[in-house]
């Protein structure tokens, strides 16, 4: 697991960025990779998906807005980077903040939530099957 950071994050601001860009590129964010909304754990995110040929998958997540993660667990291992902004991730009563180009990785079975600051960016990977795409239809 990763180790205990002191000090919150940044009450306003992005708190910093990695690479200067402020969003992830067009061909990262596809209508047929986005996470469906009741996948998501945090209300105000967008998310993009892609699975691993093992049953894992990485997906994309920008926070539109400041919010709240529900506590929950996975039957997988979690690895996080923080590309811009600051996730205060919830771990066994304590706070730790993972700031742009930081990163953690929970183990399965610990249970996590987090608060998160409007702008962050974060990219997971989960050693199985977390997220579910939003259907996508045809016009």
């Amino acid at each position: 697991m990763g180790e205990l950071r002191a000090g919150p994050c940044p009450v306003s601001g992005q708190g910093g960025t990695l690479g200067g860009m402020d969003d992830f590129p067009a061909f990262m964010k596809r209508p047929v990779n986005r996470i469906a909304p009741g996948a998501q754990a945090t209300p105000g995110v967008e998310g993009y998906v892609f699975d691993g040929a093992d049953g894992s998958q990485m997906a994309f997540w920008t926070c539109r807005e400041t919010a709240s993660s529900a506590a929950h667990v996975h039957d997988f291992d979690e690895f996080m980077l923080v590309v811009q902004g600051c996730y205060t991730l919830l771990i066994d009563g304590a706070k730790v903040p993972v700031r742009a180009g930081e990163e953690y990785a929970i183990p399965r079975g610990v249970e996590h939530g987090g608060e998160v600051l409007a702008g962050t960016r974060t990219i997971h990977w989960f050693g199985g099957h977390r997220a579910d795409r939003a259907s996508v239809t045809n016009s």
